[in-house]
């Protein structure tokens, strides 16, 4: 009677304790209570129990209906055909050019994220749901760096959408399925497993893909990965192949880190990024034997920035970097990954290895002094304090790098160009700008003054 009554205590307490978790997870009144989240506490298991296999039934029809096709329509007045090219002609109308992908709904008020790269420079977007329903859609704002991109379409149905996972929970060897439109083939979905996780593939270092080897092809992009219990963990993002076509890789953005995303551009019109302050690069044999040190996994510090949370907190050059909040840093896009979904002022708990001992630093993140954000295939950059006391100005954004056609004629002129005013507002910084052209219609258009790198004041339309 005592081992019956102790097993219904157990249960009893079991139950308050999920019940207590739903509420702390779904009755949070801050702004990213908006996004679907899901418990913590779901099991990731898929049993094969002896020769039965994995169903994936219930996850695959739960994520279809969150996902959606994404048509990007682009006005050009490129040449049409190889005398146009030859003899610089110019079609009098602009000629149409259509582009799709995939993207996720993600609130029931029409929140829809997809891939900045499926939506850039677009003068008309349209998607379509499962359903076949179509909207227009009206672009929020973008996130180049980690090609994300929020969507509205306005309706007064209650959309399905997509429950946020905890992308930091996913293992590798962990089952997962990408849903899209590979092709126009709408509503395609494909099983494969996590085959890595915080994957870099650009250059700068910010970006940390999960890889899988589920299919993903040209439409998919935008598209939902999700684990078995239907729940959103990544945004399908790209491939690498010689072709073209998939050859056995694909990657997605984590759920953490788009969500994050997702949250700042509703509340700020721009993605605000920590940063920890230091430069250093990822610890193997070879680095380790040269630098003099036993270590072999870790990031390794070679330089501190000026002012940063991590040189006020008094790490310092030299030291190893082998934890973050709990999570495991072997290089340079781990330390990326524990960042990237914090913001400035956040404080993170830094484990570092200095000199045989073990030390826990907390570090109080700053703000990234050099906010970007792209709007039209233009590239745009705050100035740092010391650039606008050279140039004798007290505001302005610079024109980074030049995507779009249609500007390309101009390169040398906008390139590394300082935008002083669009319509009547002055250029103070990228939040201020961001928030101005993210409230712009896809047609409308705005008069730009701006000073070359030769000094020269200049207006042109944007």
């Amino acid at each position: 009677m005592k081992r019956i009554s102790g097993l219904f205590l157990v249960a009893l307490m079991s139950g308050a304790t999920t019940l207590g978790a739903y509420k702390l997870v779904f009755d949070n009144d801050t702004p990213s209570s908006a996004l679907s989240i899901a418990p913590t506490n779901y099991s990731r298991t898929v049993g094969f129990n002896g020769a039965e296999p994995a169903d994936f039934t219930a996850a695959a029809d739960q994520a279809v209906h969150t996902v959606v096709h994404v048509k990007n329509v682009t006005y050009s007045n490129q040449p049409r055909n190889m005398m146009e090219y030859i003899y610089g002609y110019r079609s009098a109308e602009p000629t149409p050019q259509v582009g799709t992908g995939s993207g996720v709904i993600i609130t029931e008020d029409g929140y829809i994220v997809t891939n900045n790269h499926v939506v850039e420079n677009a003068s008309e977007l349209e998607v379509t749901l499962n359903n076949n329903k179509t909207y227009k859609a009206k672009l929020v704002g973008t996130d180049s760096k980690m090609d994300i991109a929020l969507l509205k379409v306005d309706t007064k149905d209650k959309l399905p959408f997509a429950t946020f996972g905890n992308s930091d929970d996913i293992k590798v060897g962990e089952w997962v399925l990408a849903v899209g439109n590979p092709y126009n083939l709408t509503s395609t979905v494909t099983a494969g497993i996590v085959s890595a996780k915080a994957r870099n593939l650009s250059k700068d270092g910010i970006q940390s893909f999960i890889q899988t080897d589920a299919a993903v092809n040209p439409g998919n992009s935008g598209g939902a990965l999700v684990n078995t219990k239907g729940q959103l963990i990544g945004i399908n993002t790209m491939i690498t192949s010689m072709t073209g076509s998939y050859v056995g890789y694909s990657f997605a953005v984590p759920s953490n880190i788009t969500r994050k995303i997702i949250e700042d551009l509703m509340e700020y019109g721009n993605v605000q990024r920590g940063i920890l302050g230091v430069q250093g690069g990822e610890l193997n044999s070879a680095m380790a034997n040269d630098l003099g040190v036993t270590e072999t996994q870790g990031f390794y510090v070679n330089d501190v920035t000026a002012d940063s949370g991590a040189k006020k907190a008094g790490i310092k050059k030299g030291d190893i970097i082998v934890d973050i909040d709990g999570k495991p840093i072997n290089g340079y896009a781990d330390l990326n990954a524990a960042i990237v979904t914090k913001r400035p002022n956040d404080v993170v708990r830094v484990k570092i290895h200095r000199d045989g001992d073990v030390l826990t630093i907390p570090v109080k993140l700053t703000k990234n002094e050099v906010n970007t954000f792209t709007y039209s295939g233009l590239e745009l950059e705050d100035l740092s304090a010391a650039e606008k006391k050279k140039l004798n100005i007290t505001y302005g954004i610079r024109i980074k790098e030049i995507t779009d056609e249609q500007y390309m004629p101009y390169y040398d002129e906008l390139k590394d160009g300082v935008i002083l005013s669009i319509g009547n507002i002055k250029a103070k910084d990228i939040e201020t700008v961001s928030k101005l052209l993210s409230n712009k219609g896809p047609n409308d258009r705005v008069r730009v003054q701006m000073i070359t790198k030769n000094g020269e004041l200049v207006r042109f339309i944007m």
